[in-house]
This record gives structure tokens, sequence and C-alpha cells, in this order.
């Protein structure tokens, strides 16, 4: 007879997530929709806004790969945020090999996504200027068309952040005093 591991649980009740925080994970992995579905075009051989020479570099195999591997990941890394609002952020699925069905210590999750939230923040703080800069290898319409997909990258560290503080105060211990008495 083969015994199965109880499911983990948390040494304390976790309140379920508020309902801003379902929302904002959510919307985290659409905000990064727009771009990458942009690169995927590209990758696809659409011109997406260049002009016939600055689409040039772009028609490479290794171009491909680099924007095909950055859609891809930077979706993933989008729907990791949804781990903070669903059980599998704080039980590790089953299916994982070695750890599955193990609690999540909060930590291990709050201080990636903290660092995370903090560094897509400053990488897209940059975005509203897209307008700012030269792209003499874009059309008007696609320099238009582009900086308009980019603008929601904006959102995602700020969104990630928002997430995360709520699974940390979900999950932080609260310190007990005793009494003495």
């Amino acid at each position: 007879m083969t015994l199965r591991k109880p499911p983990a649980t948390s040494p304390t009740p976790v309140a379920p997530p508020p309902r801003w925080a379902v929302r904002a994970a959510y919307l985290t992995a659409l905000v990064v929709l727009p771009s990458g579905l942009w690169r995927i075009a590209l990758v696809l051989g659409h011109p997406a806004g260049y002009t016939e020479a600055g689409f040039e570099p772009f028609t490479t195999a290794d171009a491909k790969v680099w924007m095909l591997a950055l859609s891809v990941v930077s979706e993933l890394v989008a729907l990791l945020t949804l781990g903070l609002v669903r059980p599998w952020g704080e039980t590790v699925p089953r299916w994982i090999p070695w750890i599955g069905g193990r609690r999540v210590r909060p930590m291990a999750a709050v201080v990636p996504a903290a660092l995370g939230a903090a560094a897509l923040t400053l990488i897209w703080a940059t975005a509203p200027l897209w307008w700012t800069y030269p792209h003499e290898e874009m059309t008007a319409t696609g320099n238009l068309v582009v900086g308009i997909l980019y603008q929601p990258l904006v959102l995602w560290g700020p969104l990630t952040a928002a997430v995360t503080l709520s699974y940390h105060r979900r999950h932080r211990v609260r310190h007990r005093v005793r009494r003495r008495g």
C-alpha cells in the first residue's frame, strides 16, 4: 500500500486575494501581449511599420529566433504574476519533479517578484518618450503604431508590484505576543 503525501497547507490560513489583485494579475499578462504580437508579425515576415531597408535586419534567422524567444519569455514571465493570486503560488503543482506538493515560502515568491517589478518599472519607464526619439527606419504610421503597442509595458512593473504587495500582505506571519501571567 502506498501512502500519498497530504497536500501541503500553510501554517495559518491565508485570505483569498482581493478582486483588484486578481484583475491586476490578469491585466499584467495582457499588457505584454501587444508588443509580443507585433514582434511575432516581424518573425512571420510582415514589415510591421518598418521601411524596406529598416526591416532588412529582422529577416535573419538569428533575429527571428531572438524576437520569438523574447515574445514567448516576456509573456511567460508576465503569466508568473498569476501565481501570486492562484493556488499554485501557495503550493507547488504536484507535476513538478522533486518539489511538487510543497508549500511555497512566501519570501521565495515575494523577493523575485518585487525585484522583477522594480526592474520592469525601470526598463519601461521611458516608453512614453518613444515618439521623442528618431526612428528613420520606420514609416510615420509604423512609428505611431509601434509606440502605441509598447505603451502598455509601462504598466507591467507597477501592476506586478501591486500584486506582489497584495501577496505579501496576505502571507506575512503575524507575530503574536504571549501574555505572561
